[in-house]
């Protein structure tokens, strides 16, 4: 899919009762597809999926000038965002029909600044998937000069309803 398909509004997005019915690889996959809507923040901080499969996912974005801070820089959120984003995916594609989840903590490292308007791509990978908790590791890379970006690490508490 080349462009990511977006609702307009909340009531627009899959229900949750829908959502508990596929796998959270079939939910992130039928993103990547354009059968479900990506996430609005992807469309506000200007990401998209790139990639799923189990265990791992990739965003691929760009920051605006919207996402600079006071000092001109890309604002630490924009990475920490991304690499939530993308790791806590990764979990989400371990994660069995009836099952979801959430962000427990976070961890990034940032080691370089990315330019304004330079392609990244963000990739979540599994670590740990267990009945209660899951841990991925996040890494964020230039598209072009393959350099690291930033660093990450999530945990994430496995929900039953």
């Amino acid at each position: 899919m080349s462009e990511p398909f977006f609702v307009d509004s909340p009531s627009e997005l899959i229900s949750l009762n829908e959502m508990l019915k596929i796998s959270g690889l079939e939910f992130v996959q039928g993103i990547l597809e354009g059968k479900y809507s990506a996430p609005p923040i992807s469309q506000t901080l200007n990401f998209w999926l790139h990639s799923a499969e189990k265990g791992r996912v990739v965003f691929r974005g760009a920051p605006q000038y919207s996402s600079l801070n006071p000092m001109g820089g890309v604002h630490g959120g924009w990475y920490g965002t991304l690499l939530d984003s993308t790791m806590s995916c990764a979990v989400q594609t371990m994660q069995p029909a009836g099952s979801g989840y959430t962000t427990l903590e976070f961890k990034t490292n940032i080691t370089r600044a990315i330019p304004v308007g330079m392609e990244i791509e963000a990739i979540g990978t599994i670590q740990h998937s267990g009945r209660s908790t899951g841990v991925a590791e996040g890494i964020i890379r230039g598209v072009e000069d393959g350099k690291t970006y930033a660093t990450g690490l999530a945990t994430c508490l496995v929900l039953k309803p």
